[in-house]
């Protein structure tokens, strides 16, 4: 049931019901924003993707700068051309939990009395097979006019973020968190922790203090700089996937290419996302993992 359309209309549904101000912005307007890359990714799919852009803003004078949350929101992953295991691709109409955390996050900030702005991005799309999906060997121009060399299809989340960071900082935010389900190498380091990155170390401390308090077990992990080497496209400035080792930190480095300088941390919930069993207030199945750190430490 659940696919970027969709999606948007629940958007709407909880902007309206919240007091948070919506826009959507469809193809025509990520073709006019140079969004190559979330539409390369969307191109395979029936339903096109999307961008939906979120704003809280406080009835009282806000307190600091804006903060910006970016998702994504893959509704559903084949992998692509890259194409996943049977048995990968059961459970992967979560890999839309980033874009989810966001969306519930948003609408708890008015009821929660936040006293800050905040922009939530959420980067939708379906990655899907077909004559029109993106291709191993094809280049994709992201919003910023970084050039990218498909080395998978099956990293594609990293894609949709790239264009949702760009078009985030250019809000004027102060700072930016990312959640996704982005790499199953954070899952097979941390189990069902998430792992945290972060450009900035007092935006990192922040939100380890915030996790604790909110019980989402957390850890932070490296971004090591000369990782940014395995990206070094032949045909294009970066590649999508630099290998298999050190997965989660190359996937966060290639992220930070697109954070325009903005103090950045990455919330990688690949393993926290979903649980195979109940375990204290988390039950079997999506997890919500994110939302309680957020408004721990949105409205701390």
């Amino acid at each position: 049931m659940l696919n970027p359309h969709t999606f948007a209309e629940e958007a709407e549904r909880v902007a309206h019901r919240h007091g948070l101000e919506i826009s959507v912005l469809q193809v025509p307007d990520l073709e006019r924003l140079g969004a190559g890359a979330i539409l390369g990714v969307g191109k395979g799919s029936e339903v096109p993707p999307c961008m939906i852009h979120l704003v809280y803003r406080p009835d009282v004078e806000p307190e600091g700068p804006p903060i910006g949350l970016v998702g994504k929101c893959i509704t559903f992953d084949t992998g692509g051309y890259s194409i996943k295991t049977g048995e990968g691709m059961v459970t992967m109409k979560s890999d839309m939990a980033g874009g989810a955390a966001v969306l519930g996050a948003m609408s708890a900030l008015r009821d929660g009395g936040c006293r800050r702005e905040v922009h939530g991005v959420i980067c939708a799309a379906e990655n899907m097979i077909s004559g029109s999906a993106f291709r191993p060997g094809d280049v994709l121009t992201a919003m910023n006019g970084v050039t990218i060399e498909i080395v998978s299809t099956d990293a594609e989340g990293r894609l949709v973020l790239a264009d949702g960071l760009v078009y985030t900082a250019r809000q004027g935010v102060a700072e930016m968190i990312d959640l996704a389900t982005l790499t199953g190498a954070a899952n097979v380091a941390l189990g069902g922790a998430t792992a945290l990155f972060a450009s900035d170390d007092r935006l990192a401390e922040r939100l380890l203090d915030a996790a604790e308090h909110a019980g989402e077990r957390t850890w932070r992990m490296p971004i090591y700089d000369d990782f940014g080497k395995r990206l070094t496209g032949e045909v294009a400035d970066l590649k999508n996937s630099g290998g298999r080792p050190g997965g989660a930190v190359v996937a966060a480095r290639f992220l930070q290419y697109f954070t325009e300088g903005v103090p950045w941390a990455h919330l990688d919930i690949a393993g926290s996302a979903r649980s195979g069993e109940t375990s204290g207030y988390t039950v079997k199945g999506a997890t919500g993992a994110g939302v309680r750190t957020l408004l721990t430490y949105l409205l701390g």
